[in-house]
């Protein structure tokens, strides 16, 4: 499918080869806190909110949740770059959006300000914007929206759903956290756990140790994260990954560490939680992004300020 009209290339930024590259598409409301705009969409209509961002396009808009995560993927770049001037496998950030051209000026003054590698960006008419996000080679698509995220998890794209909320800008390493069923394995087990208990999901678990779980939503995200941490020794990697489980690490720990194994997919670090609540243990770790398809774990991530995205 043809580009749409609407894709303005930022020049000031280096263009990346989309097929090597680790493509991220977020949406506006995603990457820059926009809920005062939003409102004012929502209750005086689509002219009012043009007018709003036309008179205000030099004025910066607020760094939104996934702001800080696509700075540290930034900071990936360059030391990718500074050890191997040439490689082609970085982090692609394109922003993508349903303003208008007229009122992305805004967007694109912001990103400019906040000095943000946005290689792209998309402004997209379409009342479903996700159908422009295979031919981007988009691997992870984060969005404010929930229907926008359903609908590029029905066309195969790796995607979470970002909640606005006030978050502590983390420092570098790019440190990001996935939970496992239902989000890096499939939800095989979640299945048995609702309709037979935790007594059923653990015999289930033990009778299928040996057989790798099946894929979640974000292996595809996971695995290519992955593959550029592994450019770098344990101790200089730009990248940190980590698995918070709910799962428990005596009766259930053993297959996903066996999945992660086969997959080879080698994360930082592990933890089995046991149905403990997963807000203190993101407290310590920062992340600069965390992924679960729970809502409660979602909002005890809230609770201590770390960036949460949900995977429906």
């Amino acid at each position: 499918m043809a580009e749409p009209e609407s894709t303005v290339i930022n020049t000031n930024v280096k263009q990346k080869d989309p097929s090597k590259a680790l493509v991220i598409a977020v949406t506006t409301r995603a990457i820059f806190n926009l809920e005062e705009e939003h409102k004012l969409y929502l209750e005086k209509g689509k002219e009012e909110y043009i007018r709003h961002q036309q008179a205000n396009q030099d004025k910066p808009l607020p760094p939104g949740t996934a702001f800080a995560f696509i700075q540290a993927a930034q900071y990936v770049n360059e030391k990718i770059l500074e050890s191997t001037p040439a490689e082609k496998d970085l982090f692609d950030i394109l922003v993508l959006s349903n303003n208008s051209p007229e009122s992305g000026a805004r967007i694109i003054n912001s990103a400019k300000h906040y000095g943000l590698e946005i290689s792209k960006f998309c402004f997209v008419s379409d009342e479903d914007s996700t159908q422009y996000l295979k031919s981007h080679g988009v691997k992870l698509f984060l969005s404010a929206d929930r229907t926008d995220v359903c609908n590029a998890l029905r066309r195969g794209v790796s995607a979470a759903l970002i909640f606005q909320q006030e978050v502590q800008a983390p420092s570098t390493p790019l440190r990001v956290v996935f939970d496992g069923d239902a989000v890096l394995f499939s939800d095989e087990t979640d299945k048995v756990f609702r309709e037979q208990g935790l007594e059923g999901a653990m015999q289930y678990e033990r009778a299928m140790e040996a057989v790798p779980m099946g894929e979640g939503p974000l292996k595809a995200f996971a695995m290519h994260l992955g593959k550029m941490r592994k450019k770098f020794s344990q101790e200089k990697s730009p990248i940190r990954t980590y698995l918070v489980t709910a799962r428990s690490g005596r009766d259930m720990g053993i297959r996903a560490i066996k999945t992660l194994r086969e997959w080879g997919l080698a994360i930082d670090e592990a933890f089995f939680m046991d149905g403990a609540p997963k807000g203190p243990i993101l407290a310590q770790i920062q992340p600069h992004i965390f992924f679960d398809d729970g809502l409660h774990n979602i909002q005890g991530a809230q609770n201590v300020g770390v960036p949460s995205a949900w995977v429906p």
